[in-house]
This record gives C-alpha cells, structure tokens and sequence, in this order.
C-alpha cells in the first residue's frame, strides 16, 4: 500500500505561526502593539465562532487552494462519476457507490483500486467497503447520509454487547461499513462524511427510534486500516467507530457536532482494538471526543477481547457533555496499554475519565497520561466506579473491574473547578496512582477541590493544588516525604 499524507494541519498552523511571531521583531512599538491587538482580536473572534456555531469548520484544518489534482495512491483508479454518480446533493448515489467497491473488490491481487469522490455533494444511504481499497475525497467533496431511516439496514447487536447500546433488539449499520477488511485507507484533501444527524437526534429524543441509532463509519474485525485527512462531522451516533480491529491508524482527522443536543456523538470509540495510533485531530462534539472500549458486562466479559496498545497524541478536543478522552465505560473485556500525550482540553465538561461499575468485569490498568493541558474544564482528571447503567438486570453483580497502575505528568491548565476527583469505592478501589507534575489553575478556591476516595498512589514532587490524604508524598528524587495512612479517606463533593 502507499501512502501518501499532506503535512498535518497542526504543523502547518504551528509553522505559520512561528512566521507570524518573528514578523515583529523588524517592525517599531507601535505597530508591535498594534500587530498584538489584531492578533489578539482575531484569535478571540475565531474562539467564540467556534463556541456558538461548533458545526463550521475551522478554515486553517482545510487545505488552501481548489481543484487540487487526486494522487492517485493505488494501481487502478476511478471516480464516482464512472459509475453513474451525481453531485447534486439530490440525487441518491447508493448504486454507484456499489458498483464502484464491487469493481474495486476485483483488483486485490493487483494491488487493489481507489475511488475517487469529486467535488459536489454526494447523497447515499449506507454501503461497504472492501479489502485492498481507498476511498478518496477531493476537497469540496462532501458524502451526504440519507436522513430516512428506512434506507439504513438493521445489524444484530455487537456480540460483546449484546442489545443494542440505546435499544433491544437489532441496530441500525452504520452510512459506511466494512467487515474482515485488509488495507483499507480513507483519505483525502480534506473532503467531509456528513452524517445529516439532526433529523435522528430530534427522533431520539421525542423516543421515536425503535432501534439504536447507526455511527457513522463502523469498521469491524479488520485489520490494516489508515483514516485520514478528512472532516466527519454531524454523526447519528458515535462517529468512527472500529470494532475488534488490529492496526488502525487515524491521522489529521477534523470531527464536528453540536456539543448540546447531539446526543451520544463521540468522536472515536475504538472498541476491543489493538494497536492503534490516533494523532494531530481535532474533535468537537456532543459527547467523549475519544473513548476507549471493550464490551458491556457480561456479554463484554463472554466476548474477551481487550483493547490494548493504544497511542494518542497532539489532539485538540472539546466536549460539554462528556469528556476529551475517556476509558469506558463499557471496558469488561480490559483496556491496558494506554498513552495519550500532548492534549488540549478546552471548555469541556471534562478532561480526561476513566468510568465504570460493579458487573463490568474487566480491568484498566498501565494507562499514561503526559502532557495535558486544561483550559476552562470544570473537571480535570475524574475516575468514576459508580457509572450504572446496564444492558439488562442479569449482570454479575460480582464482576468487579480492577483499577490500577495509571500515571500523570506534566498537568497543567487554567480555569479549572475541580483539578482531580478519583471516586474508588470500598469494593473498586483505585490503586497505584502517580502524580508528578501538576499544576492547574483554579477557579474555586475552596479546601477540597483535589478529591479523592479508596485510593492508592502517590505524589512525585510539589503539585498544585495540594494533594488529598490517600496518596504518599515524595521529593522530586522520589525519596519518600510522607506516607498516607488514609487510602480510604473519602473526600468527594459533587456540589461543585
């Protein structure tokens, strides 16, 4: 497979950005102010456009110019148009769609093809995709979701969760599928997969839905797939959703959706995965811009398949809802071998969480978090294993998940409420903390804003806000200062 990528966006704006703060140097105090003002002005402008109207895209994530020529990145190459498609937002394009991955499907032993999706609007209900293929969205490109249900196939349920995660029964598919796929790559010049959500958030919470709603790219038992350089946006459920896959990468990928009613929109849920590398994206949405899964109690604890091996990094995400990266809370086949770095977190509801619950099963264990950065988030880092809900009354209410051995360096923020709440429980105890490096702007200047319960762990060097009971101190040459004997200290206040 080759693969050819443009520059990240981050490292394109980080290196405009480096021009624009050497330009002062040459120019006198007063145009120095006056370039800091406009500067300052701008940026401002472009915050509260992207808080009051998250659905538009910010223009420095799309690539400049128009009518850029498609690589092409496969031995054999078509456009949709070959097969009969029409850009004009109306017409449906289900058929050409198929025709173009059965062609497609054909070619695997040379190499396999990529279809290429011109610039208009491309209106489809949902289709597959195949092994040995690219998908291709020119810029301007945009693949519109038919809004009716009935176009939408019914799913059995995920066999490690058992119903559907909003209903019982089968589940809608997602607007585009694959099942047991080699090297599939989903790229572009920043093309859009529009889900036209809003018609399925309006019936699902006037509970007109009969079954769960579908995402909007759902990749399953596959191996070998490259998502990148395109914008997904306005989703019916979670957004990119890969189950019990191997070897994903998601790279420069823009996800959107209102972050009020949009309803249960993550961005990334990769779901009893390995080795997978999510990096230089930036998600805004109406519920966890990541969360890492594997299963949902005891069909998640039958199913026994981990997500493992998971690295994410230089990711901007926004959620009111929910959080920027969580773990859960359906994890009853184990999450282990978590690292996210280098993470912005701004105006959300939270940080980064980990949730479960008594029947989960399961573990969450050797995650590690380095390099995050808070700015205005009413809950920095929560652990919570108390999170109940359940596919049905017949959970094992001895299946306790297992907490452990999870890091943070390098915490820092402003604007925060509460900087730290780990809620262990007598029979989920949270074990093997660390803390080295923190220290996050407040906006309650209140005792207990550093909160903890039944937890085990310690604190490397001077942190901020001071530390609560259950943890040991020690220097920053990780001599010990003082050892907690009050690990089961509860501390918790969820009035503020």
């Amino acid at each position: 497979m080759v693969e050819i990528l443009p520059l990240g966006r981050f490292q394109l704006h980080q290196q405009r950005f480096e021009f624009k703060r050497l330009v002062p140097a040459f120019l006198s105090t007063y145009y120095k102010t006056l370039f800091a003002v406009l500067w300052i002005a701008a940026f401002i402008s472009v915050f509260l456009w992207q808080r009051n109207a998250v659905g538009v895209r910010f223009s420095f994530f799309r690539g400049t110019g128009s009518g850029r020529p498609m690589p092409r990145l496969r031995p054999v190459a078509f456009n949709l148009t070959d097969f009969g498609g029409v850009g004009d937002g109306v017409t449906l394009n289900t058929e050409a769609f198929e025709r173009a991955v059965s062609a497609i499907s054909k070619l695997g032993k040379r190499g396999g093809g990529q279809l290429n999706v011109p610039p208009g609007k491309w209106l489809t209900a949902p289709f597959n995709l195949t092994s040995h293929m690219t998908l291709f969205l020119a810029e301007n490109a945009e693949i519109l979701g038919i809004e009716d249900e009935k176009y939408w196939p019914l799913m059995p349920p995920l066999p490690s969760y058992g119903y559907g995660r909003e209903c019982m029964g089968p589940r809608y598919g997602s607007l585009i599928h694959g099942q047991k796929l080699k090297d599939v790559v989903i790229t572009g010049h920043n093309g859009t997969i529009n889900g036209q959500g809003q018609s399925w958030w309006k019936k699902y919470r006037q509970k007109l839905l009969n079954n769960t709603r579908g995402p909007l790219l759902q990749i399953m038992w596959s191996s070998n797939i490259v998502i990148a350089n395109t914008t997904f946006r306005d989703s019916p459920f979670w957004t990119i959703h890969p189950y019990d896959c191997k070897n994903i990468t998601i790279r420069n990928v823009t996800i959107l959706a209102p972050i009020f009613e949009a309803p249960n929109t993550d961005g990334i849920n990769p779901d009893s995965c390995k080795d997978v590398v999510i990096e230089d994206c930036y998600i805004s949405v109406g519920d966890d811009a990541i969360a890492i899964k594997s299963g949902w109690d005891q069909f998640g604890i039958a199913y026994a398949q981990p997500s493992s091996n998971i690295l994410i990094r230089n990711l901007v995400a926004r959620s009111m809802i929910s959080a920027g990266v969580s773990i859960g809370s359906e994890m009853s086949g184990g999450v282990s071998n978590v690292t996210v770095e280098n993470l912005l977190v701004w105006s959300s509801r939270r940080a980064v969480r980990i949730k479960t619950a008594r029947g989960r099963g399961g573990y969450v264990r050797h995650i590690t978090y380095r390099n995050l950065t808070f700015d205005n988030v009413r809950v920095g880092i929560g652990i919570k294993t108390d999170y109940n809900e359940h596919p049905d009354d017949n959970f094992d209410r001895k299946a306790l998940p297992t907490i452990e051995d999870i890091s943070f360096t390098a915490v820092h923020g402003q604007g925060v409420r509460v900087p730290v709440r780990i809620h262990g429980s007598e029979e989920i105890p949270v074990r093997n903390v660390t803390f080295r490096d923190l220290s996050v702007g407040i906006t309650y200047k209140k005792k207990h804003i550093f909160q903890c319960a039944f937890v085990e762990g310690r604190v490397i060097g001077s942190v901020f806000p001071a530390p609560c009971e259950n943890l040991d101190r020690y220097d920053d040459q990780e001599r010990p200062v003082k050892l907690s004997a009050s690990q089961n200290v509860t501390d918790i206040d969820y009035d503020f």
